[in-house]
């Protein structure tokens, strides 16, 4: 017993993981939350995406010496902003500008990343996170803007699910159905933000995504979905963490191995149930 408490507490001693830990579950808690939406809506490519269309902003701010997030934030909402612009002033389908504004600036990221020899960052640790390099200020403004995301959804859960299920009802209805759907994708761009050092920019789609299908499995209302997601996307990030410490692996990926490993259990025995 006092074996198994000790691999339990023991990756805590260090302030590294504790630190880790916090933005860890603030990552598996929010990005299921909104990855219900992504599921819904069928903007699973565009949360990939927009992970990787912020990879300019993060450059610039590691050029600049200063936080990630406050040129990520800025970024992320920019092509949240410019894939709606883009489809609605052009008549091209989402998913063609979301192509456009995905190849394009995450090969702008990767140009300025070549060129700056003042960003002393690893590209392996952007694409697949690193969540145990995070400081007290990293925590304190991802809680932020987790905050935000859930007061937002809190606020408007109805009008945001409403146009979710049948948007022509809502703007029947007089609801500002493209406002909304600006909201969104402003909302999904500040998740992915926050997921970026806990997963990196390759699999922050995995956590926006495998939780929340999973819960769907499991769930019969959306809300539902959202918590059982929420949960879900929690024990799959502490579980990761906890596999990243004893194993040495990057936290990212261990993190995602667990999610998809949930869902595989979870379709097994649903399969199983309704056979």
């Amino acid at each position: 017993m006092d074996t198994v408490i000790g691999l339990i507490i023991d990756p805590f001693d260090y302030g590294f993981m504790l630190r880790a830990l916090y933005v860890s579950v603030l990552v598996g808690i929010v990005c299921p939350i909104l990855g219900a939406f992504v599921v819904t809506r069928g903007l699973a490519f565009m949360g990939d995406a927009m992970s990787h269309a912020v990879l300019p902003g993060l450059v610039v701010a590691f050029m600049l010496g200063v936080s990630p997030f406050l040129a990520a934030v800025p970024a992320g909402m920019g092509v949240a902003f410019l894939i709606g612009v883009i489809s609605r002033r052009t008549g091209v389908s989402q998913d063609t500008s979301i192509g456009i504004l995905f190849a394009g600036l995450f090969a702008l990221g990767l140009a300025l990343l070549a060129t700056a020899s003042s960003v002393s960052v690893d590209l392996e640790d952007l694409l697949l996170g690193q969540v145990l390099a995070v400081s007290g200020t990293d925590v304190y403004v991802t809680a932020g803007l987790v905050a935000i995301v859930l007061v937002v959804l809190y606020a408007l859960i109805k009008e945001l699910i409403f146009t979710s299920f049948d948007p022509v009802g809502a703007s029947v209805a007089g609801l500002p159905t493209a406002r909304l759907d600006y909201l969104l994708l402003v909302l999904l761009a500040l998740v992915i933000v926050i997921a970026l050092q806990a997963v990196g920019i390759v699999l922050v789609m995995a956590m926006l995504v495998t939780p929340a299908a999973t819960a769907s499995l499991l769930a019969r209302s959306f809300i539902r979905l959202m918590v059982i997601g929420a949960i879900l996307g929690a024990l799959a990030a502490v579980a990761g963490l906890y596999i990243s410490f004893y194993a040495d692996l990057p936290s990212g990926p261990s993190m995602t191995l667990v999610a998809t490993a949930e869902f595989v259990v979870v379709a097994l025995l649903k399969k199983r149930t309704t056979a």
